[in-house]
Parts: C-alpha cells; structure tokens; sequence
C-alpha cells in the first residue's frame, strides 16, 4: 500500500502558477504510474494528468495541456504537477493518484489516493 500526501496548493491569480508536489511512502513507488485528478465543487472528480513509472509517458486533460506539466523525481518518491498560466476554471481540490496500470488510472481506477490539497484561482 502507497500513502500519498501533497501539497502546494493556495490562493493564486488568474495567470499565475503553482506547483503541486505528492510524497510517496510504502515500497516500490518507481513502479506506479503516478497521477493528478481535480474536483471543483459540485462537479465530479476528472483526470488532469498521468506519468508512467518510466517517465517517458504523459497524458494531459484537453483543457489543462500546454499549461500544465506533470514529472517525477522517484529517487526522492514524489510526482509534482506545474500549473502555469492559471484560470478560474482551474479552482479545484487536487488529488495524487497512483497505480500499477497507467490505463486503470488514467480511467479513475487507481489504487491508491491523497486526501487533496485545494487550488484556488481568483481573478
């Protein structure tokens, strides 16, 4: 079992950036697909970004690619999510994901989840 904390959200501008950051515990995170998904009120939660274990693959929600990028550091077990050019669209609390198939994740399956850390974007 992997345990997920992130962290890094606020209060930004609309323009702004953030960078969310999620800590991995437990074993053997440099094999998970890793992922990011958001969920603003009164709306469902929805698939934002994922990397595979490798970190050569990445897939992006339409709405948020060219402004957001998610990479990962597993020496220091923690995939970070970097959201530039900001809008309020994007006012949502932000949840770190994991799992072994990058398809189950990607479809909201995963395994393993964070508690969120909220993301606000005033304007």
């Amino acid at each position: 079992q992997v345990q997920l904390v992130e962290s890094g959200g606020g209060l930004v501008q609309a323009g702004g950036s953030l960078r969310l950051s999620c800590a991995a515990s437990g074993r053997a995170f440099s094999t998970y697909t890793m992922g990011w998904f958001r969920q603003a009120p009164g709306k469902e939660r929805e698939f934002v970004a994922a990397i595979s274990w490798t970190g050569t693959s990445t897939r992006y929600q339409d709405s948020v690619k060219g402004r957001f990028t998610i990479s990962r550091d597993n020496a220091k077990n923690t995939v970070y999510l970097q959201m530039n050019s900001l809008k309020r669209e994007d006012t949502a609390v932000y949840f770190c994901a994991c799992d072994h198939s990058f398809t189950a994740l990607t479809s909201g399956s995963a395994g393993s989840w964070g508690q969120g850390t909220q993301v606000t974007v005033s304007s």
